[in-house]
């Protein structure tokens, strides 16, 4: 059962929509072999502002994920892919189907 999860809000520089695109795609591999971090989703909200919603079991899923590799990744191109510092809020989970 998930119980907590985060939400972490990206703005793409102008002209790096396609690469942040690219970016999320090119994480799922990389979650996929994290057995705590239950859902991963890369989402595009607008025309430059992406996101990504991912859920895991307990605080301890949550930390070991954003010592990973993604976590790493997105830090390291922060400067280079976003107009602003990516946003990352820690959510609790109250209700979910499926996971």
């Amino acid at each position: 059962m998930v119980k907590v999860g985060l939400l972490v809000r990206l703005e793409a520089k102008p002209g790096k929509e396609q690469a942040v695109a690219d970016f999320l795609r090119a994480g799922l591999p990389v979650v996929q072999d994290e057995p705590a971090t239950i859902t991963w989703y890369g989402i595009q909200l607008g025309p430059s502002t992406f996101g990504i919603f991912d859920t895991f079991p307990d605080d301890a899923g949550r930390k070991a994920h954003l010592g990973g590799q993604v976590a790493a990744a997105l830090m390291a191109n922060a400067a280079e892919l976003f107009a602003t510092a990516p946003v990352i809020e820690m959510v609790d989970i109250l209700a979910a189907k499926g996971a």
